[in-house]
């Protein structure tokens, strides 16, 4: 009788139609080897390679991985290791089965995502979900948030990436844009018809996509489950740097990788639905409208904005994105009808765009932090506002929320004050994301860039 969520995960699998599939896929393709893949607190993937006849075995009892791979590995300036340093217990990996694909661009490599525990053998708690593990974070509260409400977020996203390359430098008229350019858009073809199918082959169903900005990329799939959304997005970052290698170009999901041009934004456009109807919606009304379960629902979303910057802007880089007025980023925390100078834009009836989290956002902890405040908003009918008329870059700040953070250092002091958003984290990874975002802070401030130089080098006397 299983008796642990990890008992009842392999219990699970044993028995699993997955498995019958994913055995059946490995010898229709010549799979040799699969990756067991899982997503670290800052979305990067990590895991391990196995032989595929290996498959069952480890559908039953997992693989092992050292605890601290979740934080990247990574060690503070002053050598601290974190996620509980050299001598802690390792966590056990399990596949989820249903996510198992094989690899369009070698069909002899297949890939899993798997889910984090605590091993067996650790006193107490062995055998719970690992508490640094994002991706089982947002399954578990998805699955609460549905189970107290009934209600599902669904949802899509939109990556915006770089691309650098022979080739690929455009050439416009000064003062103008490269955007929607069916010219730059050709010489990335390449790109795109690889990225396209790929991604197609992988489950995603690719809808639309143009040409942003100089190098710039954005392809889309439809939305869904919020679940399986992150889960794509983590898929597609992985299908792009694919698709460079091949081609012998560039590849980066860098929020801001150069001034005066559009950063590499990730809008997650967000509905709730609960018995199959959108809940923001009331159907007949063609006006741009929210119902009150809706605006309720932004409410939350925009008192919980503030706080949840440190997971939208993961990197230090990002703060540069919404320093840069004027290019569609955000830069107060308010609501607008199809205006996208705000946060939360209202871009279609029953959908909420929400534009803070950029390319290099970990789609677990995103999710999780909306369906969180949204709940929260729900539970206090909270209330958006008015929404922003005209652009929000002239407007003082909306005084129902604090103000938008800047920099990391603010975000991270934003995150440490929202309560709901620790709660909802906990204590463990909590306290390994702040402590991994303030080294990165503290490295960054200890640095001196070329911009600098340029400013104080020949500035005395």
């Amino acid at each position: 009788m299983a008796t642990t969520p990890l008992d009842r995960h392999r219990e699970a699998n044993a028995d699993s139609e997955d498995l019958s599939a994913a055995l059946a896929a490995i010898k229709d393709h010549g799979v040799e080897t699969i990756y067991y893949q899982g997503v670290t607190i800052t979305g990067r993937v990590v895991g391990k390679v196995m032989p595929a006849r290996h498959l069952e075995r480890v559908a039953s009892h997992g693989i092992q991985q050292h605890r601290t791979a979740a934080a990247n590995l990574q060690t503070t300036r002053e050598g601290v290791l974190l996620g509980g340093g050299v001598n802690a217990a390792e966590y056990t990996s399990v596949p989820d089965l249903d996510t198992f694909a094989v690899l369009p661009w070698d069909t002899t490599i297949a890939r899993v995502f798997c889910r984090l525990y605590e091993p067996d053998h650790v006193l107490e708690i062995g055998g719970q979900a690992y508490a640094a593990d994002s991706r089982g974070l947002l399954q578990r509260v998805h699955a609460g948030f549905t189970e107290r409400t009934g209600l599902e977020m669904r949802s899509g996203t939109e990556p915006e990436m770089s691309w650098e390359g022979p080739g690929l430098k455009a050439s416009f008229r000064p003062g103008s844009s490269p955007a929607y350019h069916i010219e730059h858009l050709e010489r990335g073809r390449p790109i795109y018809q690889k990225v396209i199918k790929y991604a197609q082959a992988l489950g995603l169903d690719m809808i639309e996509g143009d040409y942003e900005d100089e190098g710039q990329i954005e392809l889309n799939w439809m939305y869904d489950h919020a679940d399986l959304t992150a889960d794509r997005l983590v898929t597609y970052r992985q299908i792009c740097k694919q698709v460079a290698r091949e081609l012998g170009i560039q590849a980066s999901f860098m929020p801001k990788p150069y001034t005066g041009q559009m950063g590499n934004g990730c809008h997650h456009n967000f509905s709730l639905w609960r018995d199959g109807v959108n809940v923001l919606e009331d159907p007949g009304i063609r006006e741009l409208h929210l119902t009150d379960e809706g605006r309720h629902a932004l409410g939350g979303v925009l008192r919980h904005a503030a706080g949840s910057m440190m997971v939208m802007g993961s990197t230090v880089n990002s703060y540069k994105r919404y320093w840069d007025a004027g290019q569609f980023a955000p830069s107060k925390i308010n609501w607008g009808m199809d205006n996208k100078t705000c946060t939360v834009r209202l871009s279609a009836n029953g959908r909420l765009e929400f534009k803070l989290p950029d390319a290099a956002v970990n789609p677990y902890l995103s999710h999780a932090i909306l369906i969180a405040a949204c709940e929260d908003g729900l539970l206090t009918q909270a209330d958006p506002g008015e929404p922003t008329v005209g652009s929000s870059y002239d407007q003082a700040q909306n005084e129902l929320f604090p103000p938008l953070p800047l920099t990391m250092g603010e975000a991270i002091e934003a995150f440490r004050a929202d309560t709901l958003i620790r709660r909802t984290f906990g204590d463990h990874l909590t306290d390994l994301l702040l402590a991994f975002h303030e080294d990165e802070w503290a490295r960054y401030c200890g640095q001196v860039s070329e911009w600098e130089r340029t400013m104080y080098w020949d500035d005395t006397p």
